[in-house]
Formats: structure tokens, sequence, C-alpha cells
């Protein structure tokens, strides 16, 4: 990447309405549920389906998709550490943003370095839930619907994770979900179960 330049002569400019009072009118919670795995882990399809269901139950919800993103806002961007560090350094900031606004929002990026999903974490305090879906390599590559890990295998990929680039598991996830031995229903129940216990969401 280019060297950036950083701004100046900026001010903070603060909120007439908070997040509390936005989370009052939505009528739950806000919070950022990252999700983290391995590619073909189950991390889009688990995010999507679990908006899916807070939509239908008049959640504000929205779901930030690692392909998705590098369409747009990180099209610029490699998959070299610094870019990865980068993306997800973008990433966490716009999750952050969600969260200000009282919305429920779900990031679905292999995020692999724990120290970057840390630095996503410091941006939103103790409404960060870390869920880590963990599923096997050999599945992962069983259900790979683009053909990535065939490709990384035969060097066509470089740096791809798993494979010829590092993925850290994360040490303290606020929740696990077993992707490889539980259907995406299951997955989902999990997560709204978290939600509820949270707080978050009202189980009335």
């Amino acid at each position: 990447m280019a060297e950036q330049i950083k701004a100046t002569n900026i001010t903070w400019h603060h909120e007439t309405v908070t997040r509390a009072d936005r989370e009052k009118n939505n009528g739950h919670g806000a919070a950022v549920l990252w999700f983290t795995g391995l590619s073909a882990s189950g991390k889009s399809t688990i995010a999507q389906a679990v908006q899916a269901v807070l939509f239908e139950h008049g959640c504000q919800t929205y779901v930030l998709d690692g392909d998705n993103i590098r369409h747009g806002l990180n099209k610029d961007l490699g998959f070299s550490p610094e870019d990865r560090e980068e993306n997800i350094r973008r990433i966490g900031e716009v999750a952050a943003l969600f969260l200000d606004a009282g919305m429920i929002v779900s990031t679905a990026f292999i995020s692999p370095y724990r120290a970057d999903r840390d630095k996503a974490r410091s941006l939103c305090g103790d409404r960060f839930f870390e869920i880590f879906v963990d599923c096997p390599i050999d599945v992962c590559e069983s259900r790979d619907p683009k053909g990535l890990y065939q490709k990384a295998r035969d060097g066509k990929i470089p740096e791809f994770t798993g494979i010829s680039a590092p993925y850290e598991p994360p040490e303290n996830a606020e929740l696990i979900i077993n992707a490889a031995e539980n259907t995406v229903e299951e997955c989902v129940g999990k997560v709204i179960a978290y939600l509820q216990k949270r707080g978050v969401l009202t189980t009335g």
C-alpha cells in the first residue's frame, strides 16, 4: 500500500442522538457480531441467516461480508499481511459506526490475525462479540464453492489462509460454533440464544 496522508485540522463532532436513544427507538440493543473462521467454514451463510431471523423480528440489522466489501470500500487492498491488517482496520471502524447507529451488524471475514480482531474489539467495547465458526480445513475444502483451496494448493493463489498463510483461532471467543457438526439453523439458534443471554434481544 502507498503511504497514507493523514488528515489534519479535524475535530470530533458529538452526536445529539445517542446510541442508547437509538436502541430505545429500535427496541433492541446494538451489537457487533464478528464471525471469524477459515474460508468456506460457513461464516457468510450463518451471518446472512442470522440477519434474516433478526430482520423478521423487526431488528435493525446488516451484514458486512468480506467479498462484498472488497468489491467497493476495500477494492484497493490485496492479501499481503499489511493489506489484511488494513482490511480489518477499516471494517472495524465501519462496524463501530453501525454499532453507534444502534444496529446489530454482522461481519463475515476470515480476519486471520488475533491482533487485528483485538483492535476491532477495542473500537466497539463490550458489545463486540467474537464468534468463531470452527470448521476443520478438510471439511472447508470439501465445501469450497469457488475452488479456492485447490487453486491455493496448485500455487495459483499466494498467501491463502490455511494453506500458505496462517490463521490464528480466537483464544477467548464469546461464542464458538461447530459448523461441521451443526446445521445452519442450529448455528443460528445458538447466536440468537447468545444475544438473548447478553440482553441484546428480549426473550419475551
